[in-house]
């Protein structure tokens, strides 16, 4: 493990790979299970996929490890959080829509 226990290399790298590229990924990829309606289950499975890349970026652009288990799950968690977010942004979208009677704004 590095000098930091959240980014291995530095903070702007983990920043611009896990955050911006990998996390605007995962919360594309939270909204379009959610326009699936797909389950979590297979959001988790796209996620996991999705972090084996971002790992793969680290590593080939900046020299990180491959297969650091730490990193891994620091970048699998960041990119859940993400992931999910997107689907529970979209999901109540669709529930709004869709049982627009239920969602009365009252003052």
């Amino acid at each position: 493990m590095g000098a930091n226990p959240i980014w291995e290399v530095t903070f702007l790298e983990f920043f611009f790979v896990t955050v911006l590229l990998g996390g605007g990924a995962a919360f594309l990829t939270g909204r379009a299970v959610a326009l699936s309606w797909l389950a979590n289950h297979q959001l988790v499975i796209y996620l996991l996929l999705l972090t084996a890349a971002t790992r793969f970026i680290h590593f080939a652009l900046f020299e990180g490890t491959l297969s650091s288990g730490w990193y891994f799950c620091v970048d699998f968690i960041v990119l859940l959080i993400l992931g999910f977010a997107g689907k529970a942004i979209t999901r109540t979208k669709q529930m709004a829509t869709q049982y627009r009677f239920l969602f009365s704004r009252e003052k």
